[in-house]
């Protein structure tokens, strides 16, 4: 697979820039992808997974992003989707029933992410009697479901309870708009997906567990390091871009005759950081996923909230980092440097985009709450009650 891999990531680097002005949406790209098993790598090698660890996948994406930051970004769903599977355990119904499916090269979106005042769903699954379990919603930032064969789905159950559900892309009643507006990552079709009365397996709804917080901090460790590694590939990228667009250039601002920004000093710097930005970037992302797959694989409660406290401050070092670098990266050209077909400027608006996901401050101020009084990070408003005893003693 390596001589593939890196053949894939030769050809995709090429017209990064102008996919990203022409929306030119990469089906071809992920095609390949399910071609090399990329959605397979933490499966069994049993079944024809690879058995990567965490880091392997984090590190591919990370590559990846360097390319095409969209094409990585595309995947985070489907990542998040299969350490589901693993935490709960290969010997489970799920697992039986979804392994031959990802095996086989299928690709799982996301669909949880509604538009409304609250945060409360409205996507409802109903049980119609005669016609089974259909599911009715409108679900917004659908990162990769066009993509996607599957689509995963938050939903509220008969019973008034949460749950998670998968129905396929290509079901009657499915939709997927590529609606996504935002000034960054527009090729991740993050846009809108409408289920309307979409019929649902049952053995395809997977019940949510509250309750078990150590998975639930595993499987926010897992989102939010997708991001971070794409950010890390972002950076990757930058520097070569910098440099590719430093190098040939023959004159410096301000200054008569040939005065080349490769001799400045000053460029000299630039570059160094964004180069220093980049390499920190990646080491800060693997190193945290580590820790945190150490921690899953021990089920230690105190190692998992370690482990995602980590995730939260890396996600404010990598990305407020790699914001200043991606800005910075045009001190080495004047305005030739906002050109927009280098588009360099795609740099700092996708590493923007994707840190506006989860906001880093939240993230920051909840460490800052744990280093003073010992209160673990939980998923609830601010002067919310959580659902579990949220205080330990401060280390």
């Amino acid at each position: 697979m390596p001589d593939a891999w890196n053949d894939l990531l030769a050809r995709w680097r090429t017209g990064a820039a102008e996919r990203e002005r022409g929306r030119d949406l990469p089906f071809a790209a992920v095609a390949e992808l399910r071609e090399q098993r990329f959605g397979a790598l933490r499966l069994p090698r049993t079944i024809g997974g690879a058995d990567a660890s965490l880091v392997d996948v984090l590190t591919r994406i990370v590559e990846l992003a360097e390319v095409d930051s969209n094409l990585a970004h595309i995947w985070r769903g489907h990542i998040a989707f299969v350490e589901q599977l693993r935490w709960d355990g290969w010997h489970t119904d799920a697992a039986a029933r979804w392994l031959p499916r990802l095996a086989a090269g299928e690709v799982m979106g996301n669909a949880f992410s509604e538009r409304a005042e609250t945060a409360e769903l409205t996507t409802r699954l109903v049980d119609t009697g005669q016609d089974g379990l259909r599911v009715t919603g409108t679900k917004h930032y659908t990162t990769g479901s066009l993509y996607a064969d599957w689509v995963h789905v938050a939903a509220i159950a008969p019973s008034g309870e949460r749950v998670a559900l998968a129905v396929r892309t290509d079901s009657p009643g499915v939709s997927i708009i590529d609606d996504w507006d935002g000034f960054g990552q527009p090729l991740t079709a993050s846009g809108t997906t409408i289920l309307d009365a979409v019929a649902v397996d049952p053995a395809d709804v997977f019940p949510v567990t509250p309750e078990d917080e150590d998975r639930h901090r595993y499987l926010r460790g897992v989102y939010q390091l997708s991001l971070l590694a794409v950010v890390a590939g972002i950076a990757r990228r930058a520097v070569a871009d910098t440099v590719d667009f430093v190098r040939p250039r023959r004159r410096t601002f301000g200054h008569a005759g040939e005065t080349r920004p490769i001799d400045d000093p000053l460029v000299h710097l630039v570059v160094g950081e964004i180069s220093a930005t980049a390499s920190a970037a990646r080491r800060i992302v693997l190193g945290v996923a580590a820790d945190l797959e150490t921690a899953a694989s021990v089920r230690d409660a105190e190692l998992l909230t370690r482990a995602e406290l980590d995730v939260y401050r890396a996600q404010h070092t990598v990305t407020e980092s790699v914001l200043t670098a991606t800005s910075r990266l045009f001190e080495v050209g004047g305005a030739s440097a906002t050109s927009r077909s280098r588009g360099l400027d795609r740099h700092w608006r996708n590493v923007r985009t994707i840190a506006s996901h989860n906001p880093v401050l939240q993230r920051v101020a909840a460490v800052g709450r744990f280093e003073l009084d010992g209160t673990r990070p939980a998923w609830a408003a601010p002067g919310a009650a959580t659902r579990v005893a949220a205080s330990v003693p401060a280390t």
